[in-house]
């Protein structure tokens, strides 16, 4: 096989292709990073790429394959994760100057899981510092640029995992979500991004953000690569707290293509003012297709959309003040070189590791949990996150799945919303009562806009029904073929002519 014929598969198809021996884990590895070397220095994708140890464990999981050790389906299958999931040994940033020299001591279960299952680690993607922002512009490493136009943003958090798949620099990658940081940027980059059930995936490993909203998903090229890569992530584990034991983990079987009596709800809310009109087209066309498949199509009233984005960064950011404090310059991490006494230190290693926007919202979080502040700001969000879940609820009694755009607009100019941190906030507008309400979510890449930047559908499923969202959107899938950026097929076009 010919390095594009390689870098064009899907993970599923790529550990198919390896069972089969038409390709080896070492020709996949091989093939990706040479298309890192010609991408990234345009894309900024990765914050560290492990060449040597990928090649090095690909050639062992190649040995496992052919003793009939490694039957899964990625096995052998080259994967990138995000800069604040922890592989011990490996350079864990969050893209944080705090955190620049940290390498952890132990690995993420999730990362365990998918080692287990064969994986091949390429690296660490590219993030918005600590996971705060939407559009992977506030990155102590510099900004990753959309492959789609490297003019453009790929999204955020997780926009180093989303523009590393699109531009084929891995073959599936993990990001996590807390207000829908896989979502937004997989409808930027034109991929397929799940956010599961909170609890779904262990989060042990995963450096915290907001405890109670953060979760670890894939980013892939299509739903059946999602479907196949949250079997293996989802387990129970018992070193975290939260993590839910599941009854059924055999997601792939909801990948059949019928949706005939399957009901879908559009949240009217979600089709009014601040939505472009490209977005709102591809959603309603979306939905046309579902029907025309047999799906039972309606709008209705969602509600408490107004309060989601004010009760999320309450929430987010009074956790964060919480996660964050660890960071002091003691046990780990960045520490200022000069400085007077015990608090100096604290002052100085912060304001000289935290970038502005981690600074924000560590302010707003404590301010909100300060004394006289805490009932006023911080129980009013919990109360109004326990009434968008009961919104939910009463949605679900009726519909199977919620279908409502990823995010408001396709992806913005480089530092165009960065200026006004209201307006990025704002992206998050239909992520981010998902993980308020602590749902699964799943983007499908849905056409482009009339600059050729790719729009995104959401599906929006109840706790633990994530079949019912692979259903539908690999259903909707089956209506068109996965695109790939034309800088990424440049790049590959011209290793072959050399």
């Amino acid at each position: 096989m010919t390095e594009k014929e390689i870098l064009s598969l899907t993970a599923v198809g790529l550990g198919k292709k390896i069972k089969e021996k038409e390709v080896t884990s070492v020709e996949a590895v091989k093939a990706v990073l040479s298309q890192i070397k010609a991408m990234e220095p345009v894309l900024n994708s990765y914050v560290t790429v492990e060449e040597e140890r990928a090649l090095r464990q690909a050639e062992e999981v190649q040995k496992r394959i052919d003793g009939g050790e490694l039957t899964g389906p990625l096995a052998g299958v080259p994967v990138a994760i995000k800069d604040n999931i922890c592989i011990k040994d490996i350079k864990t940033t969050c893209s944080s100057k705090i955190l620049s020299d940290f390498v952890p001591t132990y690995t993420a279960q999730a990362v365990e899981n998918l080692i287990k299952a064969g994986a091949v680690i390429l690296g660490k993607t590219n993030m918005d510092e600590f996971a705060m922002g939407s559009t992977t512009e506030t990155s102590a490493f510099g900004v990753t640029r959309n492959p789609w136009n490297p003019d453009h943003v790929p999204g955020g958090s997780s926009g180093g995992s989303c523009a590393a798949v699109a531009a084929a620099e891995c073959f599936y990658a993990l990001g996590s979500d807390t207000g829908g940081s896989i979502r937004q940027p997989a409808s930027y980059c034109g991929v397929t991004g799940l956010k599961p059930t909170y609890g779904t995936i262990s989060r042990y490993g995963l450096i915290a953000y907001g405890s109670s909203l953060d979760q670890i998903g894939p980013v892939a090229k299509d739903v059946t690569d999602c479907a196949a890569i949250l079997e293996v992530l989802a387990s129970h584990d018992t070193k975290d707290s939260t993590s839910v034991e599941c009854k059924d983990y055999r997601f792939t079987e909801a990948l059949t293509g019928e949706v005939k009596g399957l009901k879908i709800g559009i949240p009217a809310d979600y089709l009014t003012e601040g939505l472009e009109k490209e977005v709102k087209e591809a959603v309603l066309d979306a939905a046309k297709v579902l029907e025309e498949k047999g799906a039972i199509v309606e709008t209705f009233d969602l509600g408490m959309v107004e309060y989601a984005i004010p009760a999320y960064y309450v929430i987010a950011s009074a956790e964060a003040s919480s996660n964050l404090s660890r960071f002091d310059g003691v046990k780990y991490g960045y520490r200022a070189k000069e400085y007077e006494g015990l608090h100096g230190m604290y002052k100085k290693s912060r304001s000289e590791g935290f970038g502005a926007e981690v600074k924000r919202r560590i302010m707003l979080g404590s301010f909100v949990l300060s004394s006289g502040y805490y009932d006023a700001y911080y129980l009013k969000a919990l109360r109004t996150k326990a009434l968008i879940k009961k919104a939910f609820d009463e949605a679900f009694a009726k519909y199977d799945v919620i279908l409502s755009p990823a995010a408001p607009t396709t992806a913005p100019r480089l530092s165009e919303s960065l200026s006004d941190p209201l307006k990025m906030y704002l992206g998050d507008i239909y992520t981010i009562s998902v993980n308020l309400a602590g749902l699964p979510g799943l983007t499908v890449p849905f056409g482009t806009d009339k600059k050729g930047l790719p729009i995104g559908v959401q599906f929006i499923g109840d706790c633990f029904k994530e079949k019912n969202i692979l259903r539908a959107g690999y259903a909707l899938e089956q209506d068109k073929t996965y695109e790939m950026p034309e800088m990424a097929l440049k790049a590959m076009a011209g290793r072959e002519e050399n």
